[in-house]
């Protein structure tokens, strides 16, 4: 089976799921076109295992200072390049053909009469699951940025709708946890702001991730480059993160049993509804601002939570191989099933 696969690449998390599902799909002896959309080419690092991606501008958004800027992005971005892609894209000699909220994909597929698979937690929205900042523009993105045929939906939970567990590498857990040591990762933040939050803090190690470059004398605070691998390492044996409020990164904390602190990005109805999300579950905190008073109050809290997850990328591949019949509600109840929810205290 030839498989074209379209992943939305504005934001790591859609590109980290496309690895988990590139794996897969290789095991399984599937061949697959992957295509990546949202940024420029040298920004993808790390991409060996897509081969011969394809690398399209496609549709992304315009942030500052945390927020999306909607205006910026409709002045901004370029509709006669986004359409001859859309043009330009034969979708004809593939058998099935997969979007991660990916657009081009999606509107080559809809142009060419050809059925098309979403799979994603945008899918999720569909569904009657925690929702929070809604607003016109939000809902009008989440229906035609990139629309699919059948939509499958991931969450941390089911909320008692047709969607599936997040899709994640589940790695090797270290035994021990550094106590005091916390990820940060907030992309869209400037690192002045992020190192003014935290200096209070000294009891703790942070290992802050920006590709910003900044130069201060606070022992506590590290500010590193962005890197899948050095982020994994420290990642591995922290005790807990701070970060927007996407999905694939919380994903991660929960199955590895970290504690979770997200700050959504303003307007950004994805965000704010999984950060709403987060803590209706019991399973993260939430600030909407740079809030030290919440980071104090979130450093001392001593309660972890843990979420086992079923590799869901590995069900979905049998899915496909199976013809992709009906996802009815008793086979996305044995899915949820191999889901395990623990309690402990750091």
């Amino acid at each position: 089976m030839k498989i074209f696969y379209g992943v939305q690449g504005t934001g790591n998390g859609h590109i980290t799921r496309a690895r988990v599902m590139a794996k897969e799909l290789a095991s399984a002896g599937f061949e697959v076109t992957y295509l990546f959309s949202g940024r420029s080419a040298a920004d993808y690092v790390e991409m060996a295992m897509f081969k011969d991606y394809l690398c399209y501008s496609g549709l992304t958004f315009q942030f500052n200072k945390g927020e999306v800027q909607y205006l910026n992005t409709a002045r901004n971005t370029r509709y006669g390049q986004f359409f001859k892609e859309i043009g330009s894209l034969d979708l004809g000699g593939y058998d099935l053909i997969i979007s991660d909220f990916e657009p081009v994909t999606a509107w080559a597929a809809k142009k060419q009469g050809r059925k098309l698979i979403g799979i994603g937690h945008q899918y999720a929205f569909n569904y009657a699951i925690p929702k929070a900042g809604v607003d016109p523009i939000a809902a009008m993105i989440l229906k035609y940025f990139a629309p699919v045929d059948v939509g499958i939906g991931l969450h941390w939970h089911h909320f008692g709708q047709p969607i599936l567990p997040p899709m994640i590498e589940i790695p090797p857990l270290p035994k021990t946890l550094k106590k005091n040591k916390i990820i940060v990762y907030l992309p869209f933040e400037t690192l002045d702001d992020i190192v003014e939050l935290l200096k209070p803090f000294s009891d703790f190690d942070f290992h802050v991730y920006s590709n910003e470059k900044m130069t201060h004398d606070l022992a506590h605070i590290q500010c590193t480059p962005v890197s899948r691998h050095d982020f994994a390492q420290d990642f591995a044996d922290s005790i807990g993160i701070i970060s927007n409020a996407g999905f694939e990164l919380p994903s991660e904390a929960l199955l590895a049993g970290k504690k979770i602190l997200v700050k959504p990005l303003h307007s950004q109805m994805e965000q704010i509804s999984n950060a709403f999300a987060l803590k209706q579950l019991g399973y993260g905190q939430t600030m909407f601002d740079l809030d030290r008073s919440v980071v104090e109050a979130w450093l001392d809290d001593q309660k972890l939570i843990q979420v086992s997850y079923p590799n869901v990328a590995k069900i979905m591949v049998a899915w496909i191989a199976k013809g992709m019949p009906t996802l009815d509600q008793e086979y996305i109840s044995s899915v949820w099933n191999e889901v395990k929810v623990s309690h402990h205290k750091i």
